[in-house]
């Protein structure tokens, strides 16, 4: 089975639990939530509600199904470490696949970018989009920059084994 990267997460709720829960413990690089951090709200690019824009990206079933075998599996590798280098580079702040959906939504991105076209700009580059087996569609969306805190947690929940994977 297919594991997304380490950095990525499947959902926004892990941030809700973590910044909620009284077991949570913050990473070592980071203050516990005790209080107004300008340092870490700078480093978000929070405004002064602690929030910020982002590009929202559905990805739904495109034209072209991209048959099982070889092309397929280098396809969705390609997918996927085009979503570890966005992430790695603070570019994409989540991603992940939605559960069965007859409407044809296959996923999302949400871009901590300037604007639609520099999202645009990195997802067509994803081989998804490239051979018509996904197409996307571009939001504007305006939430907590904590949302940027979350590719940190996730590599720490994950088990080495499933790193590698």
């Amino acid at each position: 089975m297919r594991t997304l990267p380490p950095r990525l997460l499947l959902a926004t709720g892990l941030l809700a639990c973590l910044c909620t829960s009284a077991t949570a413990q913050a990473p070592a690089t980071e203050p516990a939530p005790s209080g107004y951090d300008a340092a870490l709200a700078q480093r978000l690019g929070a405004d002064a509600r602690g929030m910020r824009k982002y590009i929202l990206v559905l990805l739904k079933t495109g034209p072209t199904r991209v048959p099982d075998g070889p092309e397929r599996d280098a396809m969705f590798a390609g997918h996927f470490a085009n979503m570890a280098r966005w992430s790695e580079a603070g570019q994409l702040v989540l991603a992940g696949p939605f559960m069965a959906d007859a409407a044809g939504w296959r996923g999302l991105y949400v871009f901590a970018v300037d604007g639609i076209d520099a999202a645009r700009a990195l997802t067509d580059t994803d081989p998804v989009i490239v051979n018509g087996e996904m197409v996307a569609e571009y939001r504007e969306w305006y939430g907590t920059a904590a949302l940027g805190l979350i590719p940190d947690w996730h590599e720490r929940i994950v088990p080495p084994a499933a790193a590698s994977d």
